[in-house]
């Protein structure tokens, strides 16, 4: 395990896992799975899956086991610590592109909550919506991601996936998102192939955290395979297979196994922004 005690920035967490909805109306726990599954699918794209999570209508919340989360605990440190070291990052690298840098705040829930873009629920999985500059995240998605889809797992590999979302956070930071928009709008044919070079390079920012703490002492040898893992699994042609039975390239929004491990060892090897231009 990591020693993430050795990192000292935090980031601003918001815990709202004591609270759950009272229900969730519109679509049965089913339906909701393969809501997840679809978006990782067919509604990668940034701007335009989160009108998705509009669909799934959050009725008023009520208190749920508050005392399992009263104070902070190890996971919302850890969630903390992770983001706190994404920012330390981001803010130099804004400053020598002579960008600003707003930190994004990452809110931990269960099974669903509202959010700036609609109605985060947990079976959607770690996402960022731009509308609020705010990270989504219900921990239990990482068991879904062992149990179903054979992941690994592992805090190294829970920490990429939140390094991730902050690489779409910084894309809006430093105007990469506004411009793929734009130019999705203008060319609406390209918008899968824009949407995967936008995750792709979310992967490569995550793989530049990594490196960016290498030399702290912070990850034990060979962790960082932990990374590698869970981006090979998160690919488009491995949760294809495992959901429908064959690969459709062209309905791809996020990359294939390979193309995610590759973008993310070349932010990891390089730790140059320059070299995470999957747009070239």
């Amino acid at each position: 395990m990591a020693d993430w005690g050795k990192i000292l920035n935090r980031g601003n967490v918001e815990d709202r896992r004591s609270f759950a909805p009272a229900a969730i109306g519109g679509i049965s726990l089913t339906g909701v799975a393969l809501l997840f599954v679809f978006n990782l699918l067919s509604g990668g794209r940034t701007m335009d899956f989160l009108n998705q999570l509009q669909e799934v209508p959050v009725q008023r919340q009520q208190i749920i086991n508050k005392e399992d989360f009263e104070g902070k605990d190890s996971y919302e440190v850890f969630a903390s610590t992770v983001l706190g070291s994404n920012n330390e990052m981001w803010s130099k690298i804004a400053n020598v592109e002579n960008k600003t840098y707003t930190e994004p705040k990452l809110v931990l829930f269960r099974s669903a909550t509202e959010s700036g873009c609609g109605n985060a629920v947990s079976e959607v999985g770690p996402h960022y919506c731009p509308l609020d500059k705010t990270i989504y995240l219900d921990e239990t998605f990482f068991q879904e991601l062992t149990n179903r889809f054979g992941a690994k797992g592992g805090d190294v590999a829970q920490a990429y996936i939140v390094a991730h979302e902050v690489g779409h956070h910084a894309q809006g930071e430093l105007g990469i998102m506004g411009k793929m928009q734009q130019e999705m709008e203008i060319n609406p044919d390209q918008q899968n192939n824009l949407s995967i070079k936008l995750e792709l390079q979310a992967d490569c920012f995550a793989g530049m955290w990594v490196n960016s703490i290498k030399d702290l002492g912070v990850l034990e040898p060979g962790e960082v395979h932990e990374a590698m893992d869970a981006a090979s699994v998160i690919g488009d042609d491995r949760i294809q297979e495992k959901v429908t039975g064959y690969v459709n390239p062209e309905s791809w929004t996020h990359g294939s196994s390979e193309q995610r491990t590759t973008w993310f060892d070349k932010g990891y090897t390089s730790g140059s922004l320059s070299a995470c231009d999957t747009f070239r």
